[in-house]
């Protein structure tokens, strides 16, 4: 509920404290790159997706006492549980919010504090639809918030979705720029924004009491990562935003990806080095003046693919998307 306790007078000052409150800030620039395939209606895609939010199950992985992921449809839910009453980060879906709220109470909580959202897209942002109505306090950077007040097109590179801008209740009603700190139920929450990866606006969270760390799709653990080029998302960037969290945890931390099972910071540190082996790679045939279709047929990929298991539907995304990021000017 969105009550005038010391909690959040507490995140309010730390807002404040860094230059990064939601109202009057500068969004980072971004040059279009309007180039897509098919614009498929959004519910299709969830189809497509393999969605059933009536089928859904939401699964719980306990970390640590008074602390959580949850698994359903959509990125990963970190929470933080306890006394002080309940922290989460991103929220899926509003269809899927009566699960997650019965997963949340057999954690003993009752209604959801805080809302942080890695960033703006609609499988880890949603749910916000829900929780904002009930008056949890959302976080966001700030780049996100400016992403959720109007209609975006996420582009796949072969297909691509438009997301309509969020109601005024479903966008952040805090944000930061660059770092912030939360200190709820015995921890250290430090959010980090190193600049722009998947989007120009993600959001790392890291649980200093319990030694674990969310990165949103900065991080894919089920996959390649998809870079949204096309909405400030960028190849080297990502690596420099991985690199720099992997620097600040140590080899005991529990990473949470946007996607996946949760790991470790060495599967991040593997991570880090294929993407920066693609990278150079298909930066070496853009320099040699190949096209997208030619260095598709290169397949710059092919010995990582299975490992990341790579499909007929990700394998083009992601290198359309890492060309769009290293050919966009």
């Amino acid at each position: 509920m969105k009550l005038g306790s010391t909690l959040v007078g507490t995140a309010l000052a730390f807002a404040v404290a860094t230059p990064a409150l939601a109202h009057g800030m500068q969004a980072h620039e971004e040059k279009p790159a309007p180039s897509y395939g098919t614009l498929t209606p959004m519910d299709q895609l969830m189809k497509a997706f393999g969605w059933d939010f009536d089928k859904a199950e939401i699964k719980t992985q306990k970390i640590a006492d008074g602390f959580y992921v949850l698994f359903g449809l959509g990125g990963n839910i970190a929470v933080s549980v306890g006394e002080d009453g309940t922290l989460i980060v991103d929220d899926q879906s509003p269809m899927l919010m009566p699960k997650i709220k019965a997963a949340l109470k057999e954690m003993g909580s009752d209604e959801v504090d805080f809302v942080v959202n890695t960033h703006w897209h609609f499988d880890h942002a949603d749910g916000n639809l829900a929780l904002g109505k009930e008056g949890s306090w959302i976080v966001s950077q700030s780049n996100s918030r400016e992403k959720m007040q109007r209609d975006n097109i996420v582009n796949f590179g072969p297909f691509a979705a438009e997301q309509k801008a969020y109601p005024k209740h479903a966008l952040s009603d805090i944000t930061f720029d660059e770092t912030m700190q939360f200190h709820i139920n015995d921890q250290k929450i430090e959010l980090l924004h190193i600049g722009p990866a998947h989007t120009s606006g993600d959001a790392a969270v890291i649980f200093r009491g319990v030694n674990a760390v969310h990165l949103g799709d900065v991080f894919n653990n089920a996959g390649y990562p998809f870079i949204d080029a096309d909405n400030g998302g960028d190849l080297a960037g990502m690596i420099a935003f991985c690199q720099a969290v992997h620097d600040a945890i140590d080899d005991e931390t529990k990473v949470i990806p946007g996607h996946g099972p949760v790991t470790d910071r060495a599967k991040l540190a593997r991570y880090i080095e294929v993407l920066t082996i693609i990278q150079g790679r298909v930066q070496a045939l853009i320099d040699d003046g190949k096209s997208l279709q030619e260095i598709m047929a290169a397949k710059p990929t092919a010995d990582f693919d299975s490992e990341f298991q790579a499909n007929d539907m990700m394998l083009p995304s992601f290198l359309s998307r890492v060309y769009a990021s290293l050919t966009r000017e």
